[in-house]
């Protein structure tokens, strides 16, 4: 079985669980599933915003090349606090 953006689902566990240990990322965590959601996702089964298969493939894709890996725990953790920072310049 793959997960999202045919990762292996064991990577994408391996990055929600580093978020989860983290609170402080929860509500940035919250924020970027919502902004990159599909538009409707609410329409779909199972009703959950995750972004669309292609997107993430694409994103996985010019990240790490062919393959589509799920990025590591700690990339993913590195990202949050990134768009963190962001958000906070952003007066958001």
């Amino acid at each position: 079985m793959r997960a999202p953006g045919g990762a292996h689902p064991r990577g994408w566990a391996a990055a929600v669980a580093a978020v989860a240990v983290r609170p402080g990322l929860w509500p940035t965590a919250l924020r970027q599933l919502r902004r990159t959601a599909r538009p409707g996702w609410w329409r779909r089964w199972p009703p959950l915003p995750v972004p669309d298969p292609d997107y993430l493939r694409f994103r996985l894709t010019t990240a790490y090349g062919e393959g589509g890996r799920a990025p590591a725990a700690g990339e993913v953790v590195s990202y949050l606090r990134w768009c963190r920072r962001q958000d906070r310049q952003r007066g958001r």
